[in-house]
């Protein structure tokens, strides 16, 4: 009898591959939207540059910059970091907030090897009134790459699929990692009405997953109502890093993540039990009385390079060890995320990557 957490379903004919394929481009859109780091913000641009600086040693990187004083102001921080210049280009496009990840498209490989942008419907996390640019940006995306795009629609045919990339992560080879909290929970705010079975097909259609492992909730502080992003990702097809909070049990993520720890325990689906690694949290990061949803756990995966970020705490050792092992052949590099993380997201949230082309076997 297979799992409850977990629900086969049948061949499909998109597949998302995993983030540690290759890409042919890194998708950020520079900061522009001061209230989203009150008493912060000078220092935004500052973080954007050292990621930009990392990434480009590996792979292109594509910017997305609100107008042309932006766009200038971004290339001044970038020179100013040395950055390979050369594999950075710099668009005049309107964003709204920075946050690729979930407003940008997913990319896919169609059955010949092709590349092909799945463009979610958004709506802002149902969290705020000013998103107008951002649902247009994955038409930029896709104008800027010349890859075709398409619309994700709900299972019921009642318009687009409402989801960000932020609370999707996959193996490549037919899993991807979600949680109730994100699409379950009573507050309905992307697709009423779609059940559990409407989502894992959905995934299977969009996604050419046809194993949805369903974890429980995110981490505390996190505003998007429980992107996994920020607690469980594979490091390869049998492997999974789960952020779990052991030292604390007052603190709210030692339950939550415990209960994820035993639902990944409980995973025997078709293909097989999983591989766990407890990536520890960092202490609880506050400022100005709120509590922010800092994890490890929201490391980005680029060609040569993981990016992870770090907050001045002693465990930040521990977790660039830990992924080192997980990625041997990649360079890792902490970006300090303190000053970052007051905007409600890191590097994981920022970044979208744009898959190569996949090439088949004659």
């Amino acid at each position: 009898m297979r799992h409850p957490f977990v629900t086969p379903l049948t061949a499909p004919t998109r597949r998302m591959p995993a983030e540690w394929e290759a890409h042919a481009a890194t998708w950020l859109a520079w900061p522009v939207h001061e209230p989203d780091w009150p008493g912060k913000f000078e220092s935004i641009p500052w973080v954007y540059a050292e990621i930009v600086r990392a990434l480009a040693l590996h792979e292109r990187v594509d910017i997305l910059c609100h107008d042309a004083r932006v766009r200038e102001h971004a290339r001044e921080m970038i020179t100013a970091h040395a950055v390979q210049l050369d594999n950075v280009r710099l668009h005049v496009a309107r964003t709204d907030r920075v946050w690729v990840r979930d407003s940008g498209p997913s990319g896919v490989h169609r059955p010949d090897g092709s590349v092909e942008l799945v463009q979610w419907g958004f709506n802002a996390w149902a969290k705020y009134e000013n998103y107008l640019h951002d649902t247009r940006v994955p038409e930029q995306v896709a104008l800027v790459s010349g890859l075709p795009i398409t619309q994700a629609q709900r299972t019921d045919g009642n318009g687009p699929l409402v989801l960000e990339g932020g609370g999707i992560d996959v193996n490549g080879r037919g899993r991807v990692l979600v949680t109730e909290e994100w699409l379950l929970t009573d507050i309905q705010v992307r697709n009423p009405g779609l059940s559990r079975a409407d989502y894992e097909r959905a995934f299977a259609d969009w996604l050419g997953c046809t194993e949805t492992i369903w974890l429980g909730e995110g981490c505390v502080g996190d505003d998007t109502h429980g992107h996994v992003d920020d607690i469980a990702r594979f490091t390869a097809a049998d492997t999974v890093v789960l952020a779990v909070e052991r030292d604390a049990a007052d603190d709210e993520n030692h339950r939550r993540s415990l209960d994820n720890l035993r639902r990944l325990q409980h995973v025997h689906g078709p293909n097989g039990a999983l591989r766990i690694i407890e990536l520890p949290y960092p202490r609880a990061v506050i400022m100005d009385g709120v509590r922010l949803p800092a994890s490890y756990a929201n490391f980005y995966i680029a060609n040569g390079v993981v990016i992870v970020p770090t907050f001045n705490d002693p465990n930040d050792r521990l977790a660039l060890n830990m992924l080192a092992g997980c990625f041997p052949t990649r360079s890792i590099v902490g970006i300090h995320a303190v000053d970052l993380v007051w905007g409600l997201g890191t590097l994981h949230c920022l970044t979208q990557q744009q898959p190569a082309p996949r090439q088949l076997r004659a």
